[in-house]
């Protein structure tokens, strides 16, 4: 209610009870004394309604419309137990409640659904089908921090209008092949820090382009993707691919090829682990020849250890030629062999003239011989007076 207005009333039903209930407390909706009243027309004196009000008590809310002094209309909408609903904006949220079911009584005017905070481990097959005969109109879905550990075939079937799905912070195992199917008008997917190992793997079974055609935003952020988990990114109409803090080293030339066609697609890539290596060639001159990628700038390598930390768009053309890189490897096979090869002439040079050179070490070995001879016989006579005077 906007500020100004005067004895300020809140009215709902309790689903036990089908009598007008008046506030105590003005500040304090939902406290409330019984008054015996219409189940239509509710007439109290000074009061004054300026804006729509939605209360959640515990069962049937009850909705106040602008309305005069003395005069008001009542609008009766059911709302889930322990949820909160603003009809005004279509909005039914429930946090924080550690239910282990999706609620089964969704009003029919509700476009957004909040479920956050619960402990929701399965999407069962058909969980929004049966909404006790009412029929949904979601367009926003949020399924993020409950825990989500399965999400079965036909999860989303009687959601055909929905466009924005939200399964983040999630412990996802198991995706079925099928999880998407129907959601034809999905815009928008987000499983940002959701995917555990089994479920990275099943992932680019669930996305299927002839069933998400109208995808136009996926995140991927923090679930340690080493690939870009689509098969082909040509059958979908993507224009934002988030994939940042993953384990990604390389973007494969199957992908380069893909994203060089959807020209479109704004990629998103910083804080992975790029390996820096020949095998970047394709992504490497990608990044140089297309502003497709929006965080160019923030791409680092982290390896090897000589570029760790070095933006990859700062490296030259030839640090990721395979071509040079191969024949730097084929040029130290080639000296190797070289060397070899001289070192087996040597060999067989020394084996042939074995004898001569055999010779030639026993004339050097008499020579030093004899030469040490003189040399200890000069050292008798300096050592010995008597052998100098003889020696006179």
């Amino acid at each position: 209610m906007a500020d100004g207005a005067t004895d300020e009333s809140i009215l709902y039903f309790s689903k036990s009870e089908s009598k007008a209930m008046k506030p105590q407390d003005p500040r304090t909706p939902g406290r409330c004394q019984h008054d015996e009243s219409s189940k239509q027309k509710y007439s109290f004196l000074s009061l004054k309604i300026v804006s729509e009000v939605t209360v959640q008590p515990k069962g049937l809310d009850l909705y106040c419309k602008n309305g005069k002094e003395n005069d008001m209309e009542v609008l009766l909408a059911e709302c889930p137990l322990s949820c909160i609903c603003a009809r005004d904006s279509g909005t039914v949220t429930c946090r924080d409640n550690e239910d282990t079911e999706l609620p089964g009584d969704i009003p029919e005017w509700a476009t957004t659904l909040i479920l956050r905070g619960n402990n929701i481990s399965t999407l069962p097959g058909g969980g929004f089908s049966s909404n006790n005969g009412t029929k949904l109109e979601l367009t926003t879905l949020s399924l993020s921090h409950n825990g989500i550990m399965v999400i079965e075939a036909d999860a989303f079937t009687g959601l055909p209008r929905l466009s924005l799905l939200d399964l983040s912070h999630n412990r996802l195992m198991y995706i079925s092949d099928r999880a998407f199917h129907s959601l034809q008008e999905l815009r928008s997917l987000y499983l940002n820090d959701s995917l555990l190992a089994p479920a990275v793997a099943q992932l680019s079974n669930a996305l299927h382009g002839d069933i998400l055609c109208n995808l136009h935003r996926l995140e991927l952020s923090g679930n340690r993707l080493k690939t870009i988990p689509i098969s082909r990114l040509d059958t979908f109409n993507l224009h934002t691919l988030v994939l940042t803090n993953n384990s990604i080293e390389n973007i494969g030339k199957e992908d380069v090829s893909s994203l060089y066609r959807q020209k479109q697609v704004r990629v998103y890539l910083s804080l992975n682990p790029f390996r820096c290596n020949c095998e970047l060639e394709s992504f490497y001159f990608w990044l140089k020849n297309s502003s497709q990628c929006v965080d160019t700038a923030r791409l680092l390598c982290a390896e090897p250890d000589a570029k760790k930390g070095i933006p990859i768009e700062w490296l030259r053309g030839e640090d990721v030629d395979c071509l040079n890189e191969n024949l730097e490897a084929v040029s130290y096979v080639f000296l190797g062999i070289v060397l070899a090869l001289i070192g087996i002439v040597f060999l067989m040079v020394l084996y042939l003239n074995r004898r001569g050179i055999k010779r030639w070490l026993n004339n050097i070995r008499d020579a030093c011989r004899d030469q040490m001879e003189v040399y200890h016989y000069r050292y008798e006579q300096d050592s010995d007076p008597r052998l100098a005077n003889v020696a006179v």
